[in-house]
């Protein structure tokens, strides 16, 4: 997501060649829903493609919260009928083919240069031209030159390795301790249940949660199909290969993992069919010392990871790709110092934020997950107290004052309005 909104923003900013390497053969219907809140559809609408997406996806009206067990229980039920008042844009829920999808297409309004089964090896200079290493999966590997190189490569990202291995640093990707089963089911599945035909008709995101894990469900795909992602120990990943962090999961471990779960979400899981379970392992890195060097910038996962539990990851990559095409559109020459010079301004209103997001979905997923204790008796209560309209959410996702913090904030005017004074104060610096 983050390298093609980059494409895209690049474009639209009067760029004029713009080159995409993808390890991926095509960008097929794969992955799972993907919620996209107001912060990102702002970038998105103005890089022309927002509303394309929002006709397939679900505007969210309300998020229910139920304890493993008695499903039909609800800790808290939450509206969120103001948010496109509050914010401009709605919070909806999507397949992620049609978000990438319908930023591809942009892409190639804008005469976007894509080459695909390309994997990016490793970066072999930074600067003043920077250059890395291609690799087309049929075919011998070459150099490619640039005056930027943008990288957008994910959390297992090489040119991440060839930066902090150039500037004598490192930041090793760790384990959470988590996994995840993404799923899901088609309409016709779930129709002839009542209960779980109510779920897929649904405006609502539905969380159950039980210690160390938790189940998130939505309907994505003008409601055709219905997604779920969890977030469990990882203990099926002896076997894993660590380059994929994905294994093939069996339907008699799902259904040990939930087994506290209670009969509709066990009715919900057995819809998947034997052999199609696959389970993600759940991994993160240290924050970086930096995002930039030379004329080379992390982008996405590869520089800010983010867990799911705050269903900021792509939004943040998204983040990432305005804030790059306002810096660099600014940027008063093309010599790699002033290039430079603006790539950390685009560190520099990014990196913190990010950062900030990355520490709040961690610990939304805890406050999430927590087992019997007076943490979980504080947590209960304060969903207890929100039947009155009162306290904070400890779901953040739906929390006022994380919402305005998330969605409120405007990445592309706030690059706008402090380009100048953080550029000119990098040019003094380095004149010190």
């Amino acid at each position: 997501m983050g390298g093609l909104a980059c494409a895209l923003a690049l474009k639209k900013h009067g760029f004029d060649r713009v080159e995409v390497y993808e390890s991926a053969s095509n960008l097929g219907f794969v992955g799972a829903g993907i919620q996209m809140a107001p912060n990102m559809a702002r970038i998105l609408d103005r890089l022309g493609c927002w509303d394309d997406i929002a006709k397939e996806a679900t505007n969210i009206k309300s998020t229910s919260i139920r304890p493993e067990g008695n499903t039909n229980k609800e800790l808290a039920f939450v509206e969120l009928l103001d948010i496109k008042e509050n914010y401009g844009y709605p919070h909806m829920v999507g397949h992620r083919s049609s978000l990438a999808g319908n930023i591809y297409e942009g892409c190639k309004r804008e005469k976007v240069a894509f080459f695909f089964s390309t994997t990016v090896e490793s970066i072999t200079t930074f600067g003043p031209k920077p250059s890395f290493i291609a690799q087309p999966r049929h075919g011998n590997a070459y150099t490619v030159e640039a005056d930027i190189i943008l990288a957008a490569d994910g959390i297992k990202s090489n040119c991440r390795v060839s930066m902090l291995k150039e500037l004598n640093a490192d930041a090793n990707v760790e384990d959470t301790g988590q996994s995840a089963y993404r799923i899901m089911l088609k309409r016709e599945q779930m129709e002839n249940d009542p209960e779980l035909k109510e779920l897929i008709d649904s405006d609502r995101v539905t969380r159950w949660i039980g210690e160390k894990r938790h189940i998130i469900a939505y309907p994505v795909s003008n409601k055709n199909i219905y997604n779920i992602s969890t977030a469990h120990p990882d203990t099926h990943f002896a076997e894993a290969p660590s380059a994929t962090y994905t294994t093939r999961g069996s339907k008699s471990d799902m259904f040990h993992t939930y087994s506290s779960f209670g009969e509709l979400c066990h009715r919900m899981l057995d819809l998947v069919p034997e052999g199609e379970v696959c389970e993600w392992k759940l991994r993160v890195h240290a924050p970086l010392p930096t995002w930039v060097h030379g004329s080379v910038a992390l982008v996405g996962d590869a520089c800010h990871p983010t867990l799911p539990h705050l269903n900021q990851g792509a939004g943040q990559a998204i983040e990432d790709a305005g804030v790059l095409a306002v810096v660099l559109s600014k940027c008063p020459d093309g010599s790699p110092q002033s290039i430079n010079k603006a790539l950390q301004v685009y560190e520099r209103v990014r990196k913190e934020r990010a950062e900030l997001l990355v520490g709040l979905a961690a610990a939304s997923g805890k406050a999430l997950q927590l087992g019997e204790g007076a943490a979980k008796e504080e947590r209960d209560r304060q969903f207890a107290a929100l039947r009155a309209g009162k306290g904070p959410v400890p779901d953040k996702w739906a929390d006022g004052d994380t919402q305005r913090m998330i969605f409120g904030h405007d990445c592309m005017k706030v690059a706008e309005e402090s380009f100048d004074e953080i550029f000119k104060s990098l040019t003094q610096d380095a004149r010190l």
